[in-house]
């Protein structure tokens, strides 16, 4: 689950970094994954590992890191961004997820590199760590996303509390009969063959993440204008069926391979307290399944990683890895 906003602060200027390498990954089954690479050849190489599922990277990720110290790597998973065939729902798990994440070290030919990932990129980023240790040099990962059942619940019906009135507009789409279980509903229909009908249950799922993201409770968001209606259609067809799955893992998997990341893989685990997406709860069962990871909750932030205060806490714990290997003694945010 993924979200962005356009928040600014002017002490997280923009970085102007330009991507000096793009390039495309077969990883079977008809997979084409598009990646690219910015910032110092030189540097310490990290893997940016974007939300969704379904959203593909964003430029603005690599304003997060510094482009003198970091070699930066963002890409595009399968299905998602400019990754061919876009959408396409067939071979597409977490376990292949991870797969190809080992592959494109491979095949940029990495010996270790530091994990960033946030939302669901954190839960594939605690994944790839508990797999591929060896390869991790550590990870920061913020407002994590635990896949299972309860954080489905809580964004379709428990966040309702939360933002009633917006949550009314969702609800009111599906049928009377279905609105006990508005997840469900909505998983179906975007998922479903009737394009018309997908389109407005896309329509009004983004309605409601953009709710529940805003920082004033009251505000009416009018529906979104998808002037796109095929990438979007993409996009939540391929998360809808990640959450019918459960994201093939679920949280109780999740937290006990979480569990095997080794302390030789240093974590910082970074989480707003006014997410609304993403319950801050969940970051308190990861620190517990790893417990060596260094765990801040971040004031004034909410789910976006570009919201001011967790842009400027991210930018410090990538500072501190980059000038310790680790983050011991990383200043608490909150």
């Amino acid at each position: 689950m993924n979200t962005i906003t356009t928040a600014t602060n002017s002490d997280c200027p923009p970085r102007d970094t330009q991507a000096w390498d793009a390039g495309w990954l077969e990883v079977g089954a008809g997979h084409r994954l598009y990646y690219e690479q910015s910032g110092n050849p030189a540097g310490v190489p990290v893997v940016v590992v974007h939300g969704g599922p379904g959203s593909g990277c964003s430029p603005r990720q690599r304003e997060l890191l510094d482009p003198d110290g970091y070699r930066v790597i963002l890409f595009d998973q399968r299905g998602s961004g400019r990754s061919t065939p876009r959408g396409a729902c067939a071979d597409n798990t977490t376990e292949l997820l991870v797969a190809d994440i080992e592959q494109l070290r491979q095949h940029l030919g990495i010996a270790r590199w530091l994990v960033s990932g946030g939302s669901w990129g954190a839960s594939l980023g605690v994944l790839y760590c508990a797999h591929h240790a060896p390869s991790c040099l550590g990870a920061i990962l913020r407002n994590v996303f635990l896949t299972g059942a309860e954080d489905i619940a809580w964004f379709f019906h428990g966040a309702a509390r939360l933002r009633p009135a917006a949550w009314q507009r969702l609800a009111s789409l599906a049928p009377a009969r279905r609105r006990d279980d508005v997840a469900s509903w909505y998983l179906e229909t975007v998922g479903g063959s009737d394009r018309g009908a997908a389109l407005v249950a896309v329509a009004h799922w983004m309605q409601w993440e953009a709710a529940l993201t805003s920082a004033v409770s009251g505000s009416a968001i009018p529906l979104p204008d998808l002037t796109d209606e095929q990438a979007a259609l993409d996009k939540y067809r391929l998360q809808a069926h990640y959450l019918r799955n459960e994201c093939f893992v679920g949280s109780a998997r999740l937290l006990a391979l979480a569990a095997t990341v080794p302390a030789t893989v240093p974590v910082a685990l970074l989480h707003g307290r006014r997410d609304r997406v993403c319950r801050p709860r969940n970051a308190v069962l990861l620190r517990r399944a790893i417990e060596h990871a260094c765990l801040r909750f971040i004031p004034g932030a909410g789910h976006s990683p570009f919201d001011p205060p967790m842009q400027s806490a991210l930018r410090a714990a990538s500072s501190h890895f980059l000038s310790h290997g680790h983050f011991d003694g990383w200043p608490r945010s909150g």
